[in-house]
């Protein structure tokens, strides 16, 4: 199966796909009226059997369950949520390990986020 990963955000989505077991990253995206058809147009070129959205805690809990509640009505693809307490963190450190630059941080880091995530996923 095919798997994608979201890290939901106000301002910008990270991304992650498996393909047969490998996880990637894509480019991170707005969060923007073109989002849908953003997410759409991924999960049709990486055929996507199954959403991965991570849900952190606290009240941005509640703005991410909406989102999926949005996204179900829009993608006809199953959907779960998985806690995501301290991907970003877990993201960083990957980050600092690839002794990337700190201008590409903003444009990765969401999209690590969502990789950790998957990864969880894959691994349990």
């Amino acid at each position: 199966m095919n798997y994608l990963a979201i890290d939901f955000g106000t301002k910008r989505v990270g991304l992650a796909y498996s393909l047969d077991g490998l996880i990637s990253t894509l480019p991170v995206i707005k969060n923007d009226p073109d989002l849908i058809k953003n997410l759409t147009k991924t999960i049709t070129d990486y055929q996507i059997d199954k959403i991965f959205v991570g849900i952190s805690e606290g009240k941005f809990s509640e703005v991410t369950k909406k989102f999926v509640a949005y996204l179900s009505t829009m993608i006809k693809l199953p959907i779960e949520t998985v806690e995501e307490s301290v991907s970003t963190i877990e993201a960083q450190s990957i980050f600092k390990k690839n002794k990337k630059s700190a201008k590409s941080y903003d444009s990765l880091i969401d999209s690590i986020s969502a990789a950790v995530i998957l990864n969880r996923v894959i691994s349990s």
